[in-house]
């Protein structure tokens, strides 16, 4: 049986995102658009969901995660370009690593298609 390599690291990648949410919670707060409330709430919920579809990537729930995790790069795209807007958001990061950020939303949505 062929070994997905490249799936183990897309399931470790998000479990290790998510478990940031909860350990650097600060970093997401500030890019949460303040038009949404509850930013704590979306912070958890976000990590927790990654999380959870990056254990699903490595059961037979995978098509499923794979559309979660679609979804879930649809969801947070809107704090990505606030981030870019806020240049930065008050952090020590590069313009273009924050350009660079939107097109690789879409490369990731990519790779998770490769699984549904």
């Amino acid at each position: 049986m062929e070994t997905q390599w490249h799936l183990y690291v897309m399931a470790v990648l998000y479990i290790l995102a998510g478990i940031n949410h909860f350990i650097n919670p600060t970093f997401y707060l500030r890019i949460i658009p303040p038009v949404l409330k509850y930013k704590q709430l979306i912070n958890s919920i976000s990590g927790a969901a990654e999380i959870l579809l990056g254990i699903l990537l490595l059961t037979s729930y995978r098509p499923m995660a794979a559309i979660g995790v679609i979804a879930l790069l649809i969801a947070i795209f809107p704090a990505n370009v606030y981030h870019l807007i806020q240049k930065g958001a008050g952090m020590k990061v590069p313009i273009w690593g924050l350009w660079l950020r939107l097109p690789a939303q879409g490369l990731l949505i990519w790779w998770a298609w490769q699984y549904v």
